[in-house]
């Protein structure tokens, strides 16, 4: 019933986020003789903060319209390459020949299935488009799913990853941020125990839970302390009536959210309380910063519950893969058998998520890959969106990343 309460919440709230929104402009119109009134600044900051708290937030466009190759400003368009039931492959494709394309390397960016929507990498995605092909997996909203598609969990999260792959061709470059490193280095030792002759060239994998017994954190914590019966106990919901996949068990994107939030409760109330006081104060740059960083950061998908259970069990509680017993679909995931794909990882100092060195371990699994094709880069007072947002991704990561995938091209 908690799904259904929300979504009945969420329907009261919208006219009077509505309500709130119309109202702020009566306050804030400088035509209208109520915005010269002595408390017309706070009346109108007030409703645009109600109005944002009481918003439905859907998934975000990219606005990646262009991008800057050889010194000049070049279209890029969003076009949906593969169309799979829960994921869509999408290729940023730049206005230059197939020849100058050619020229730079192709990279499959593989977005996290942990709660937001791909867009949550679009400063990674912007840079990167610069100088490569780009491609990323979009993961589809699980509720617009129709239960009709049948379960979908971990071990089909990393046949998806094969599959494009092998779409792409043997040229390609993997970049996994978070929690898709897990399945992207399950993907690679697959191909390359069949010695697939479309295995990637290189791997780079970033904050990602490879090893959670080291680097502990909340997160991992609470998957450690609870059982798994107790997941599937609280926080898995139907979706209701209203959405095409009705019936289908999900982890519900609010419940993440709440996670979110419950993570760092101060900092965002003070976030909120900020933008109020910006507003007063008529700093409009610093407002439309907090509307950008949230509009964001409030868009949340859900999550299927099969592949939620799963990544529970595998990732969190049995470690599987660092103990070298995960199988999928019967196959035993061998990372010391990848020889011929070069590997980066790298990691924040300040991590809180995927604690410092998770992602690390995937060096010592990955004994097949010689020493000259490894390297590991750990991102001074860099948390864990600093190292794929913000100025530390693009002044500090960014440039290892591209010279590290030239290298290995």
């Amino acid at each position: 019933m908690l799904y259904q309460f929300h979504e009945m919440q969420r329907a009261m709230l919208r006219p009077l986020s509505a309500w709130a929104e119309a109202t702020a402009q009566i306050y804030s119109n400088p035509v209208l003789p109520f915005s010269h009134t002595p408390m017309a600044k706070r009346m109108s900051a007030g409703l645009q903060l109600l109005h944002r708290i009481g918003k439905t937030y859907e998934k975000p466009d990219w606005n990646l319209e262009t991008t800057e190759v050889d010194g000049q400003t070049i279209e890029v368009t969003t076009e949906t390459a593969i169309d799979l039931p829960f994921c869509k492959l999408t290729h940023f494709r730049r206005a230059i020949s197939d020849e100058r394309n050619a020229q730079d390397p192709r990279v499959l960016l593989v977005a996290p299935l942990s709660g937001h929507f791909a867009t949550l990498l679009r400063d990674t995605a912007r840079m990167l488009i610069r100088d490569h092909d780009v491609w990323v997996t979009e993961w589809v909203d699980a509720k617009f799913i129709p239960v009709t598609e049948g379960p979908w969990c971990l071990d089909d999260y990393v046949h998806y990853v094969i599959e494009f792959i092998r779409a792409l061709g043997p040229s390609i470059h993997l970049i996994s941020v978070c929690q898709p490193t897990v399945p992207v280095l399950a993907a690679v030792s697959l191909m390359a125990s069949a010695n697939d002759p479309k295995s990637p060239r290189s791997m780079t994998m970033m904050g990602g839970p490879i090893d959670t017994r080291r680097g502990s954190t909340a997160v991992n914590d609470l998957a450690k302390r609870k059982p798994l019966s107790w997941f599937e106990n609280h926080v898995i919901y139907s979706v209701p009536a209203q959405h095409p996949g009705y019936l289908r068990k999900v982890y519900p994107g609010f419940l993440q959210h709440a996670g979110f939030v419950a993570m760092n409760p101060d900092r965002h109330t003070q976030a909120h309380y900020d933008y109020y006081l910006d507003l007063v104060k008529g700093d409009l740059d610093d407002a439309e910063s907090h509307r950008k960083f949230y509009d964001e950061y409030n868009a949340v998908l859900d999550m299927p519950a099969e592949y939620y259970l799963q990544t529970i069990r595998t990732v969190f509680q049995d470690h599987l893969l660092p103990r070298g017993l995960w199988e999928v679909r019967g196959q035993l995931v061998k990372p010391a058998d990848i020889k011929t794909t070069a590997l980066l990882t790298v990691e924040g100092e300040l991590d809180d998520i995927s604690g410092p060195g998770q992602t690390q371990a995937a060096h010592d699994l990955c004994t097949g890959i010689p020493a000259d094709r490894q390297q590991d880069v750990v991102v001074e007072g860099a948390g864990h969106y600093g190292i794929f947002s913000g100025r530390r991704w693009r002044e500090v990561v960014y440039p290892k990343i591209r010279e590290f995938i030239r290298e290995h091209n």
